[in-house]
């Protein structure tokens, strides 16, 4: 059935309409960056709160290995150990100095990809889980169509230059966001030192010293593409992403954008999970109507003066039996544009209404 806006009710709508006040003092514009491109996202909403040439396709170098790392911490047991294979030692760039035949655990390699950037732990890994470079590019791409990355294309598990391994900062800070909600990826990518086969690694990402909250991600960086940052930083809950590409001073860049995400958005919860935000008909139900519900939180970081309003888009009128899932969407609309969504559901199951035996001169004559 085709969903419809609708009304909802008067308490929440207040406190969308408390919103569109005037700005506060003391707000600030959003910072001036050296980046070529970039982008601050909120995590939680999925939010973009800063953007900068986001959509223009770059070289990614080493922020490659957030996809190679997502699909590793995916892939299964990381105690699992291995021989280092022959064609994956030696690698040009950034190493964590691998031996042929060397018996190394998963966890070790990932460690070492994504701490001390190294491309040999990468092709080590691809080899492993998918049987060589290709394949195993072929299964990045696959999770990127998967979580809507329109415009990025993997050519291999490093990101050493090539005109086929590409993406944009809108899409290495949507993968972020995904990678950051893998609990082994999160540990990884936070951690700033670590030994593990041998060998005293220090995360590459100065962040995680210099910025109060920083939990990651990666740094990258080739002389034709220069350099690039994914960072996350959390603070009272909340957790920023930030995409800097082609950027000479992305340290102070990034302190700059998450100093603004997390100084000037303020965190508003619209609907708790499991909340009641409306009600629809139902026709021929053992009764009229039943309630909606919103699965989980729906919150939404906001500036003073942005116009907010809430917008519910689910059926009008539903015939039973109604099962107990998902009805639409409840949705945080800034400025028209949707900010935020939520699923929203049936809360319960609505069985069809019996209808009464016919008497028998009924059932006799057909009335």
């Amino acid at each position: 059935m085709e969903l419809k806006t609708r009304t909802i009710c008067a308490a929440l709508l207040a406190a969308a309409l408390v919103l569109t006040c005037a700005p506060a003092a003391g707000a600030v514009d959003a910072p001036a960056l050296s980046a070529r491109r970039a982008v601050l996202l909120d995590a939680g909403s999925g939010r973009v709160l800063y953007e900068k040439s986001a959509n223009e396709k770059s070289l990614i170098a080493s922020t490659t290995k957030i996809m190679t790392g997502l699909l590793v911490c995916e892939y299964g047991n990381l105690e699992e150990e291995i021989c280092v294979p022959a064609e994956s030692v030696g690698v040009e760039g950034s190493s964590m100095y691998l031996k042929a035949g060397e018996c190394v655990t998963l966890r070790a390699l990932l460690y070492g990809m994504m701490l001390r950037s190294g491309n040999d732990a990468a092709l080590a890994l691809a080899i492993h889980i998918a049987g060589g470079a290709d394949a195993f590019a072929a299964r990045m791409n696959a999770r990127a169509q998967s979580l809507g990355l329109e415009h990025t294309h993997f050519a291999n598990p490093h990101g050493l230059d090539s005109e086929e391994n590409y993406s944009t900062a809108r899409d290495l800070a949507m993968l972020a966001r995904a990678a950051m909600q893998n609990e082994t990826f999160r540990e990884v990518v936070s951690t700033k030192s670590v030994t593990a086969a041998g060998r005293c690694m220090t995360n590459h990402n100065k962040l995680l010293w210099r910025y109060d909250g920083a939990i990651g991600i990666k740094t990258g960086y080739t002389k034709k593409a220069g350099r690039i940052l994914v960072s996350a930083a959390e603070r009272d809950g909340r957790m920023l992403i930030a995409v800097t590409i082609n950027d000479p001073d992305d340290w102070r860049d990034h302190a700059r954008l998450l100093d603004y995400g997390f100084s000037q958005y303020t965190q508003k919860t619209f609907a708790d999970a499991g909340m009641t935000v409306g009600r629809v008909l139902v026709m021929d139900g053992e009764v009229p109507s039943v309630e909606l519900v919103t699965r989980e939180a729906l919150c939404c970081p906001v500036l003073m003066g942005e116009h907010v309003r809430l917008r519910l888009r689910v059926p009008v009128i539903v015939s039973a039996p109604v099962a107990a899932e998902e009805a639409g969407t409840m949705e945080v609309l800034v400025n028209g544009e949707v900010a935020a969504s939520v699923p929203v559901c049936y809360a319960n199951a609505v069985v069809p209404r019996q209808k009464e035996k016919a008497g028998l001169l009924a059932r006799l004559f057909g009335g």
